[in-house]
């Protein structure tokens, strides 16, 4: 296959791993048999979901602990939300991450690989649907996060792979910024994806599947405002 054949082709497989990283996700950034939605069905409720802020929008450069994501990945992307609940509340839901599948649709299951609070050498791991596609046939990706840099109440960040058996992102890296102001808690969230098959996209194709990531992230932030501020 030519390099100019890639992008199209490419981007339907890209574009159904956005939606079940970023949109956790819908089938939805780092990373049995089971029911799958369809690419459109996800898609659909991702258009459906009010974006938080900047689907559009690069990554913004933030970091925790002096780390961040990784500017030079393929796909990058960022966003934030408002949220009315206090910090300290907003922190335990989103760190909860044994609880994920408890308030996001995709998350199918999701397992602690050590004991206690959230922490700076913390893994777990998840996994989240990648609807069927001309590229590929429906598939589970498992997603093995490591926790590299934590400040309780103010970030975290984490990486790791995520692999299926049609579809393999190499290292996803997720930060996440939290911010107390007058009127609740501002979060942040920035996230880069490292992958061969995402290298060819240019043009479009990668300002569709970098668009897609973005609007996954809001879909994320949509479902921790919702749990976060029905608990508050």
């Amino acid at each position: 296959m030519t390099i100019s054949r890639l992008p199209r082709h490419t981007s339907r497989a890209a574009v159904a791993l956005t939606v079940a990283l970023g949109t956790v996700l819908v089938a939805a950034g780092c990373s049995g048999a089971q029911d799958h939605d369809t690419e459109a069905a996800a898609t659909a409720n991702a258009s459906a979901t009010a974006p938080a802020s900047g689907a559009e929008t690069p990554a913004a450069g933030q970091q925790c602990a002096g780390q961040g994501i990784d500017d030079s990945a393929a796909i990058t992307r960022s966003t934030d939300i408002l949220i009315d609940a206090p910090l300290d509340h907003v922190w335990d839901v989103q760190t909860d991450v044994e609880s994920w599948d408890e308030w996001q649709d995709a998350v199918l299951t999701v397992e602690r690989l050590d004991s206690g609070d959230l922490a700076s050498d913390s893994r777990f791991r998840w996994t989240t649907p990648v609807p069927e596609s001309d590229f590929a046939p429906a598939d589970t990706l498992s997603i093995t996060s490591s926790v590299q840099e934590l400040e309780p109440g103010v970030c975290v960040l984490w990486e790791g792979p995520a692999v299926g058996e049609s579809i393999t992102i190499d290292r996803g890296v997720h930060l996440w910024t939290f911010t107390e102001t007058d009127e609740g808690t501002l979060v942040h969230t920035e996230e880069s994806w490292d992958a061969e098959i995402l290298d060819a996209l240019e043009g479009p194709d990668h300002e569709t599947v970098a668009g897609m990531l973005g609007g996954g992230l809001d879909i994320w932030l949509q479902a921790l405002k919702n749990e976060a501020e029905k608990q508050a």
